[in-house]
């Protein structure tokens, strides 16, 4: 189990709302077995598959995790283990 939690801002559960109920259900899914497997290990392996990539520039000390044509921008907030959610967007629209 990890000892991690998810959070969403407020804009970001705003835009996973908008989003077709089948592609919403997708996210949540694979949020959520993000969220279960989440320790440095895993993360270094989603690196190497460019499924995580730190984000540079104006969006820097966040982190962009890819799900099909959807990106994900987070946080890790490690002394409240907390992923914050930030941006759930299509990838043509995430940054």
């Amino acid at each position: 189990m990890s000892k991690y939690s998810l959070q969403f801002h407020p804009a970001a559960k705003k835009e996973l709302d908008k989003l077709d109920n089948q592609v919403k259900v997708f996210i949540v899914k694979s949020l959520s077995l993000f969220i279960e497997e989440y320790d440095i290990h895993y993360e270094t392996e989603m690196m190497k598959q460019s499924k995580i990539k730190k984000l540079q520039g104006e969006w820097s000390g966040f982190y962009r995790l890819r799900f099909r044509d959807y990106r994900v921008i987070y946080e890790k907030i490690d002394n409240q283990l907390i992923i914050h959610i930030i941006r759930i967007a299509h990838r043509k629209e995430a940054y």
